[in-house]
């Protein structure tokens, strides 16, 4: 979502979805709503939230730093944004990408009214695309790519509100879920992969939107369907739907990082229980790495259900061998290095009455940097345990994410530059072995990955990106340039 080159946050070893998404069109108390549903997303994007709303004549817009409660827990923050429409966002920032001129929804007065987008994802040719509007005299107010949309919308040449959209759009290429608000009514759209997730619900006369079915349960809305890959749909104050197909029909391919770990557990996505998936992948990692051990521990709190799988299959107990604590702050705000480094502890303790002397078998969701996963390896040798094994229920995450995910330069990712034997000496692991590809697709319900067409975007494990990627190959063939030898004249 920001046109710097992203990064991981501070606090260590985690992907990052970068944000989430909330509409609602025909609520009485539209932006009530709103702030609900962007509180069950809160895990999608924990740095930054806004809301836009409607009243029929005015847009009005708050944005803030921090948590939906520590921005819109009072009814005078609610009353500032009247209306029956609005549109909410929560996102993480990347380097250089703080501060509130990107907090989202963007709102513009385009020549035909007001115009405020929410948009997950990241465009992949955002850098070029920018660089020839500004070129033709646009005037950006944000580094946010989906600022560019705005742009484009506004400069198209087409007749209508939907022409221009689909004009724009047609014009990107990379991931988005996007809600957009006009004073003729609400927009929901997802790229032609359907890289990024997006549902639709109904709350009584109301339609909602949002990035996860848990947001629809918070606010008590009825889930209806996911919006369709490549669907563009149009709501009018007065309940009327239109649906569009304005991208041709491709075969999907919605990120599986959305099964391992975005979503919250209790969410549907491409039509699975994000829970049963996450036990099934466990069970997937059982049967291809077994070990003799005493107990099964996750890794709070991502690697639970995981770890449950594992257990149940193996038939090895599963304990709470960690206890994490749940107020603690973010440690990348801790002001110095040490206090950083001292986080993991802070957040997470081993419960050494159960763990010492025991065989342990530790069960995450994913390993990025690995600097995590050394931390807590030794923090289940300081309490006692006599052997380590470190189990990941994803394959090794060796390739960068350019489609919304806050993820580090390749070199330093740790499957981007070790080998398992390395990479296991690294986390001082006594063992350390990931889920296979097929074993990741066996557990969302495919018989397997399918090389020729794969059903998922999966590139952060195989490379396999699945759209042009034009703003990083400019950028490898500037670097390549800076590179070239330079001739000398005699």
């Amino acid at each position: 979502m920001n046109l710097t080159h992203p990064s991981l946050d501070l606090d260590g070893d985690k992907l990052r979805e970068e944000c989430g998404i909330f509409g609602i069109i025909g609520g009485a108390e539209a932006a009530a709503a709103t702030a609900l549903g962007l509180h069950a997303l809160q895990h999608r994007g924990q740095e930054a939230v806004g809301i836009t709303s409607f009243d029929g004549n005015e847009f009005y817009t708050r944005r803030g730093l921090g948590h939906v409660a520590e921005n819109f827990s009072t009814g005078e923050s609610i009353a500032e944004l009247p209306g029956t429409m609005a549109v909410g966002h929560v996102r993480y920032s990347t380097t250089g990408g703080a501060g509130l001129r990107n907090v989202q929804p963007l709102y513009a007065d385009l020549a035909s009214g007001g115009f405020a987008v929410a948009h997950n994802g990241n465009l992949s040719n955002a850098g070029q695309m920018r660089q020839e509007l500004v070129e033709k005299g646009s005037i950006f107010q944000s580094t946010s790519d989906t600022e560019v949309i705005i742009h484009l919308v506004a400069t198209s040449k087409q007749r209508t509100m939907l022409d221009k959209l689909i004009d724009a759009l047609l014009q990107v290429e990379g991931a988005y879920a996007l809600v957009i608000c006009t004073p003729r009514g609400m927009a929901a759209c997802r790229d032609p992969l359907g890289i990024r997730p997006l549902v639709m619900g109904k709350l009584g006369d109301a339609t909602v939107f949002a990035s996860e079915t848990v947001a629809l349960d918070v606010v008590g809305a009825e889930f209806v369907r996911q919006i369709e890959p490549g669907e563009f749909i149009e709501v009018d104050f007065d309940g009327t739907m239109r649906s569009h197909r304005p991208f041709g029909d491709r075969p999907s391919r919605p990120c599986i990082f959305e099964h391992v770990y975005f979503s919250r557990p209790d969410s549907i996505f491409n039509d699975r229980s994000v829970y049963q998936s996450r036990k099934l992948i466990g069970v997937e990692l059982a049967k291809e790495e077994p070990v003799e051990a005493d107990l099964v521990v996750p890794v709070p709190d991502s690697g639970v259900p995981a770890a449950i799988g594992y257990s149940q299959e193996s038939g090895i107990p599963f304990e709470l061998g960690i206890i994490r604590s749940h107020y603690v702050g973010r440690t990348f705000i801790q002001p110095s290095d040490g206090a950083r480094n001292a986080g993991v502890k802070r957040k997470h303790n081993a419960n050494r009455a159960l763990v010492e002397g025991k065989r342990i078998v530790l069960i995450d969701d994913s390993i990025v940097r690995g600097t995590t996963s050394l931390k807590i390896v030794q923090m289940m040798r300081d309490a006692g345990a006599r052997e380590v094994h470190f189990r990941v229920a994803s394959p090794p995450t060796g390739h960068g994410c350019y489609y919304g995910v806050d993820t580090p330069e390749r070199s330093k990712l740790l499957a981007g530059r070790m080998d398992l034997k390395a990479m296991c000496e690294f986390i001082q692991a006594d063992s350390l072995a990931f889920v296979s590809i097929d074993g990741l697709y066996r557990a969302v319900g495919l018989p397997g990955r399918n090389d020729a067409c794969p059903q998922y975007c999966d590139a952060c494990f195989t490379g396999d990106y699945p759209t042009s990627l034009t703003d990083l190959a400019e950028r490898h063939r500037q670097e390549a340039q800076l590179t070239l030898p330079v001739n000398k004249v005699a």
